[in-house]
């Protein structure tokens, strides 16, 4: 977007009682909105649920491309 805001979007959810307590106090502590500090959590997660699968994919090419001198080198 131009000016960098995202829309935000409100939605429900549940959460542990004692995660809740620990957000309240870090959001305060840090003068920020919960909102905020949930959305980029769940940003961060998405970003690194999506590395795994390529790294998965990258190294399993890896171990097929180069299997003989792997086998050779093991023993």
């Amino acid at each position: 977007m131009k000016s960098g805001i995202m829309k935000s979007k409100k939605f429900a959810t549940q959460i542990d009682e004692k995660v809740l307590r620990e957000l309240k106090e870090y959001v305060i502590t840090n003068d920020r909105s919960i909102g905020r500090v949930v959305s980029d959590a769940v940003a961060e997660y998405l970003q690194r649920v999506k590395v795994r699968p390529a790294f998965k994919s990258a190294m399993d090419e890896v171990l097929n491309e180069h299997e003989e001198l792997l086998r050779r080198l093991a023993k």
